[in-house]
């Protein structure tokens, strides 16, 4: 006799066992006085569960069954009859294979996905997961884009059943045999099937690796795993970047693995998304607003390292910005403000990339306290102007753009300003400054107007007040609340 018939034997020699032993319970039910009645599957129904089941269990991989302690459960539950407690052992073998995959990807992330306030401080081990309701689990897996978008719906569904039909909650519906196999293939094709890629085993070395490193790593090395990080997709770099921003703010991490994620910072920031930065810049606020200081420092570290303070929340630009520039403003009056300077406006320009990013709460303060340093105090010695800090300032109004030209003009007639530009050497650093930043204005007329400055600068500081001037400008700037 080969195997395959052996295996059918088996399957029917079962299938006799299993309708004595219904038989027997639903007479034993009957005995107590107890309801026996649509508590086990009718005869039609288990029938088809046991010319389907025992063939699709054969199918799957045995690294998938030997751990599977619910999957016997939903066969004992499923081949007996008892679908909506075979449905819910199947649920919690999909919850434990969500719980290993936020496992994989990171804790820190996870709970930073899922969990809010004052309570995310209690979150931290693989045992916490349990607190994690089943609904929050299945939404943080699809945020965090561990599942598929198709997976979740299906999983969502799928939970209302078992939450609306199964054993955990009081109901009159039966559940048919194909539904039942229906959301079990799904449960485990999707979910339980759904081994990492290729891609996904390489995020996970490269974390695990990290982690595990006692030593610096060289920068001929970074260099190599900039190559390797380019090849991998911005989904899964973006995961990587959730999970080493975790791990840099952590308490528990040491500082050799802080400075070896330094040196990737930059290069999977540039690879990933702008969405999960952004989302990474809202959990930032979140632990200054818990205040979770030290993770909070830490996190503000590695946005710097990043060049990435544009994806911080506009609440914390706005008031972050507001702060530098009044420091900015402090640096460059106080002794020694050509180096005090520098650190300022270099951390000022990690928020932005062009003049867009600047909000506009914050605007008329930041373009003043970089035009003071610009335009310089005056001295002889370099100018006036801090040397390194030049690079930054002319950055900076190299890319203003139209929206905040009226701002940059209005500027310009404040005292402060005014009375640095009754110096020559002020003045000339004035004049190159309106030259960077007219090099990318569309508008014709503050191109005339800013032109019209070039011009008559270099005879008087006060031409910015001429009628001629007023004229020019009068329909952008209100010279009656002047």
């Amino acid at each position: 006799m080969d195997n395959n018939n052996k295996e059918v034997i088996i399957t029917e020699n079962h299938s006799d066992i299993v309708e004595s032993q219904v038989q027997k319970i639903t007479e034993f039910l009957a005995n107590l006085g107890l309801p026996s009645d649509n508590i086990i599957a009718t005869n039609q129904e288990r029938a088809i569960i046991n010319q389907t089941l025992p063939n699709y269990i054969n199918q799957l991989p045995l690294e998938l069954k030997k751990d599977a302690r619910y999957l016997s459960k939903f066969v004992v539950g499923a081949g007996f009859g008892l679908f909506d407690y075979a449905l819910n052992s199947i649920w919690n073998e999909v919850t434990l294979a969500l719980r290993n995959k936020a496992i994989t990807y990171g804790l820190d992330i996870f709970f930073d996905a899922s969990v809010g306030g004052k309570m995310r401080e209690l979150y931290n081990t693989e045992e916490d997961l349990a607190g994690i309701k089943d609904n929050t689990l299945l939404n943080t897996c699809k945020k965090l884009e561990l599942i598929s978008e198709t997976t979740y719906k299906k999983l969502a569904h799928i939970l209302d059943m078992r939450n609306d039909i199964g054993i955990s909650h009081p109901t009159n519906y039966t559940i048919n045999a194909f539904e039942l196999m229906g959301w079990f293939q799904t449960c485990i094709q999707d979910v339980l099937q759904d081994m990492p890629s290729d891609s996904a085993i390489q995020v996970k070395a490269f974390i695990e690796n990290l982690k595990n490193l006692e030593e610096t790593i060289e920068d001929d090395k970074v260099e190599k795993i900039k190559a390797q990080i380019s090849s991998l997709s911005s989904l899964h770099c973006s995961r990587i970047l959730r999970t080493i921003f975790g791990l840099y703010v952590s308490e528990e991490s040491s500082q050799i693995l802080r400075k070896n994620i330094s040196k990737m910072i930059p290069i999977i920031w540039g690879a990933s998304v702008d969405n999960v930065k952004h989302k990474i810049g809202i959990m930032l606020e979140g632990y200054n607003n818990n205040l979770h200081t030290k993770k909070y420092k830490k996190g503000c570290e590695f946005f710097e390292i990043a060049n990435g303070n544009k994806y911080r929340t506009e609440n914390e630009r706005i008031i972050n910005l507001e702060n530098l520039s009044n420091e900015l403003r402090d640096a460059h009056y106080a002794y020694d403000n050509y180096y005090h300077e520098v650190p300022i406006i270099r951390k000022i320009i990690t928020y932005f990339e062009d003049s867009t990013d600047i909000p506009n709460e914050i605007a008329l303060n930041l373009i003043h306290s970089v035009m003071l340093c610009r335009i310089g105090r005056g001295f002889s010695f370099k100018n006036g102007v801090s040397p390194t800090g030049r690079e930054y300032y002319d950055k900076f109004f190299n890319m203003l753009k139209d929206d905040f030209i009226p701002i940059f003009i209005y500027q310009l007639c404040e005292y402060d300003i005014q009375q640095k530009l009754g110096r020559k050497i002020a003045m000339e650093q004035a004049l190159a400054m309106i030259t960077e930043v007219k090099h990318n204005i569309i508008n014709e007329r503050y191109i005339e107007s800013l032109d019209y400055l070039l011009e008559k600068f270099p005879k008087t500081e006060k031409a910015i007040f001429n009628t001629e001037f007023k004229k020019l400008t009068g329909g952008f700037l209100d010279w009656e609340k002047e």
